[in-house]
């Protein structure tokens, strides 16, 4: 038996560039070890997996290539990019993907992608003394959210841009990543962020639609923004827009397909 499979570039609209993901096509619910077994053969940051449930719903899991992870945006854009991309779903029609998190909504408006996301909620809490030590600066700012990720804002871009953490140490913290952000100097955008998680097998990812779930109603409360412009500024870069809303978070992103494939 073999599966379709796609190496897809998220958020953005140009190939090499955003964050790259598999999405495998699958005809029914597959094994979990196997599916891992895949993420970790293709060594991307995030492989998905879809399996159709009805005319608009589809299955999906997302799996790093050290485990599943219980949410990931840019495989999510990629999901619905390759479904109506490959003309699997009218073009016209909302996708409904059902994951382990609930049900996510992706819409096509013009050349973005549009998905509907809960909030992922945090709470401030003191600055564990490692962590500055691991990203070598202090923060002036430490949450902690619901996704198990620490929250970081430090004091400017240039401060961003500078850190190199050791992530050797950074796989001893209990917690699945650390966002690190800060206000963007560029007119264009309205923050700037990085998001290293090398206890799940990523020492930096490119671009993170699930840190944006966070960072989308970090920052609106600080600017008194609803809708603000992020942008991710790893090697790849990547741009994703957000909407803010009561209980939800729309993110919007492009994608290009790099590779069609079989697996066999």
């Amino acid at each position: 038996m073999s599966f379709r499979l796609f190496h897809v570039d998220a958020f953005t609209q140009f190939p090499f560039s955003g964050n790259p993901a598999a999405v495998c096509i699958l005809p029914s619910s597959a094994d979990e070890t196997w599916m891992q077994r895949v993420a970790s053969e293709i060594n991307l940051s995030e492989t998905a997996f879809i399996n159709k449930k009805d005319s608009e719903s589809y299955f999906l899991r997302w799996f790093a290539p050290k485990g599943e992870v219980e949410l990931c945006g840019h495989a999510t854009l990629a999901s619905a990019h390759v479904l109506w991309d490959e003309g699997l779903h009218p073009y016209d029609q909302r996708i409904k993907f059902i994951t382990k998190i609930g049900k996510i909504s992706c819409k096509a408006v013009q050349n973005w992608i549009q998905m509907r996301f809960p909030i992922i909620e945090f709470e401030e809490e003191s600055l564990p003394k490692e962590i500055a030590d691991y990203i070598g600066t202090i923060p002036k700012f430490c949450a902690k959210t619901s996704l198990n990720d620490f929250l970081l804002e430090v004091e400017s871009e240039d401060v961003l841009k500078a850190l190199q953490p050791n992530f050797q140490k950074l796989q001893e913290l209990e917690c699945r990543g650390v966002i690190v952000t800060a206000s963007s100097d560029e007119n264009d955008f309205d923050f700037v962020s990085r998001f290293f998680a090398p206890s799940i097998g990523i020492d930096e990812d490119p671009v993170t639609g699930s840190s944006h779930c966070s960072l989308g109603t970090f920052w609106s409360e600080k600017f008194s923004k609803k809708i603000l412009i992020g942008k991710q500024i790893s090697e790849r870069e990547g741009i994703i827009k957000v909407s803010v809303e009561q209980d939800n978070i729309i993110l919007s992103g492009q994608a290009v397909t790099l590779v069609r494939s079989e697996l066999f």
